[in-house]
């Protein structure tokens, strides 16, 4: 197996910056068994997810999208592995690294961009999953990393996914392929001879083949015939079609003329109301101009009188005999043109009106006469344009008559060009398609009697190769079956000794091994004294389903070639008493291998009094998580 030979990579630091609720934090881990306590909510997860990332996750159950799993308010967000690349045996876990501390960073833009860095250099994510997948880490394989909620999701996942996760877990799933492979070069291989079998079948109905290819040449007489109506076809459509155009273009310019006959019929309207309308106006602009010369004269006259007055009165003279009369005169005409004028004034005001009156109907009549006029202007070029749309189709037209006189006798269609040429080309295509026919029987039947003794010893070549690759197709699933079930019969004692110390028991059972595509793994398992039954969604309680699967990864930890694996909330569900059992199981399986790192995240208070386990606290602080290393292994 890979993990015999490959050189476990080791995680000495995760570093996240802007990473969910992270501003900056560098959390350290210890080989053997790291524990992340912390309340609900604090960022315990996100470590996981981070790492999950970095490995080249691109799916997480927390969001769809890694754009979200930056910091609010932050543009880029930083997720960074520091491994352990020292020489081992002359030899580096990573040997393009030339480094000491393997450095690998995935960074994540809010535009939803994404690169790594490895050792401060771009690196590709094809090569990253390459060089995890060496490793035998797949984030994606829940029996490596089992993110939150998937202890409980991994109860409802099909047997036969299950067994493809162990197969994968354990470095097996190349051999799947294999096998996978096998049984597709055998189904080609029968098909290849059921395709043969089928061609001598053929050969042999050789008169069946003549009448084949006379039915062809009836064929081609009928679909050339066809062709010769389509094109005939072809012409009248467009006779039809020039022809509806103009009458369409006539109809519409027959439309136009009505309307312009109409706008002249209103303009000549529109001009004997400008002319009533401004006569009107230059008899009330006269009379107005009388109006007002008369007041300028009874405004003098008036002006006089007060002149005269004011004399007499600066000399003091008292009047007598004649002037007195004179002076009784002047008062009478006085108030005379006093009253006179007021009348003026009045006739001048409602003249004034009457004077705005019509010159606003004169100016409304002339912006209608303009109107109009533009209006005219605009009909007249469209009928222009009509007129010689209707020159450029009848012209048209005239070019299709040594078509007309070839096409012979009118063909009345609804169709247009386009599907007669596309059923042109489809009957072109039909025709092509039947090719030469042949005339000389003697040299088909040598021809064919060669093909025949070809294809028998074509079929007795592929006969045999099928039969040796069923043999080889049996025997690599006879190789899988066995090392499945070698690999259950390790796993069974193990997975039932920790069910007893929590008073269960049960088993890991394989199924539908005949079929690679079929077969399956199921854990059984019951409590209290119950017969086992198959673990999913709906027999078990939430707390037996989670031991019966904690049980099953602890069993299967020896298998597994990932040097990293991890379990987030492992303790999801569980009493007191079975959460201290599994938890002192996974310490005893892990002291068993001191070539692996393992993170167990729970919120749970757990007994940590073992000296060789990494514990890592993490808290909330004013929306920020923060994590510190409470028991370190290092200072031990």
């Amino acid at each position: 197996m890979l993990s015999e030979t490959k050189i476990p990579v080791r995680i000495e630091e995760v570093i996240l910056e802007n990473f969910m609720s992270y501003e900056y934090a560098r959390i350290p881990l210890r080989p053997g068994l790291n524990v992340v306590c912390g309340p609900n909510g604090a960022g315990k997860s996100s470590i996981l997810l981070a790492m999950s990332v970095v490995f080249g996750q691109t799916y997480t159950e927390r969001s769809r999208k890694l754009s979200d799993l930056i910091r609010h308010g932050k543009e880029v967000a930083r997720a960074t592995l520091m491994f352990d690349n020292r020489q081992r045996n002359g030899k580096r876990p990573i040997p393009f690294s030339k480094s000491d501390i393997f450095m690998l960073s995935r960074y994540l833009r809010k535009d939803g961009s994404y690169w790594y860095e490895a050792d401060y250099r771009e690196m590709d994510k094809s090569q990253v999953t390459r060089l995890f997948r060496e490793f035998g880490i797949n984030p994606d394989n829940m029996l490596i990393i089992m993110h939150q909620n998937m202890v409980e999701e991994f109860s409802v996942v099909s047997p036969q996914d299950k067994l493809k996760m162990v197969e994968e877990a354990v470095g097996f799933q190349d051999y799947r392929s294999r096998v996978l492979e096998a049984e597709d070069r055998l189904l080609g291989l029968v098909s290849e001879e059921e395709s043969i079998l089928r061609a001598l079948e053929s050969a042999e109905q050789t008169l069946a083949y003549w009448r084949e290819i006379y039915e062809k040449s009836l064929l081609r007489k009928e679909l050339i015939e066809r062709r010769e109506l389509l094109e005939r076809e072809s012409v009248w459509a467009q006779v039809i079609r020039q022809e509806r155009v103009i009458a369409s273009l006539k109809e519409k310019l027959k439309s136009k003329t009505n309307t312009l006959d109409n706008i002249v019929t209103r303009t000549e309207q529109t001009k004997g109301l400008v002319k009533g309308a401004y006569d009107k106006l230059t008899l009330q602009q006269l009379e107005q101009r009388k109006l007002y010369y008369s007041l300028l004269e009874l405004e003098k006259s008036i002006t006089e009188i007060q002149v005269t007055e004011n004399i007499l009165n600066q000399l003091n003279m008292e009047p007598s005999g004649k002037l007195v009369e004179r002076v009784q005169g002047f008062g009478d005409s006085k108030h005379k043109i006093e009253d006179r004028i007021t009348e003026t004034q009045i006739a001048l005001g409602r003249l004034e009106k009457e004077v705005g009156s019509s010159l606003e109907s004169y100016v409304n009549y002339r912006v209608n006469e303009a109107v109009l006029g533009f209006r005219k202007k605009i009909i007249e070029d469209e009928i222009d344009d009509i007129k010689r749309e209707i020159k450029d189709h009848e012209t048209k037209l005239g070019e299709l008559s040594p078509l007309i006189d070839k096409a012979g006798d009118r063909i009345e269609t609804e169709r247009g060009l386009i599907d007669i040429d596309a059923e042109i080309k489809i009957t072109d295509a039909r025709l092509q398609s039947l090719g030469s026919i042949p005339e000389e029987a003697e040299d088909m039947y040598k021809a064919y009697s060669k093909t025949f003794n070809e294809l028998k010893e074509k079929a007795a070549i592929v006969s045999e190769n099928r039969k040796s690759t069923l043999a080889e197709l049996e025997e690599r699933k006879k190789v899988w079956r066995n090392f499945l079930q070698k690999l259950i019969d390790n796993i069974n004692p193990s997975y039932q000794n920790i069910l007893s110390k929590i008073d269960a028991i049960g088993n890991v059972r394989l199924n539908g091994l005949e079929d690679v595509e079929t077969a399956g793994l199921e854990l059984n398992v019951g409590f209290r004294g119950a017969r086992p039954t198959i673990l999913d969604a709906y027999t078990q309680s939430g707390g037996e389903r989670t031991v019966s699967i904690m049980a099953f990864l602890l069993s299967l930890q020896q298998q597994i070639m990932s040097p990293f694996r991890a379990v987030d909330e492992f303790d999801i569900h569980m009493d007191p008493r079975n959460r201290e059992a599994i938890f002192k199981v996974i310490v005893s399986t892990i002291r068993e291998r001191k070539d692996i790192q393992y993170l167990m995240i729970t919120p749970s208070q757990l007994a940590l009094a073992e000296k060789d386990i990494h514990v890592i606290v993490v808290q909330s602080i004013q929306g920020r998580s923060e994590a510190r290393v409470v028991k370190d292994l290092a200072n031990k």
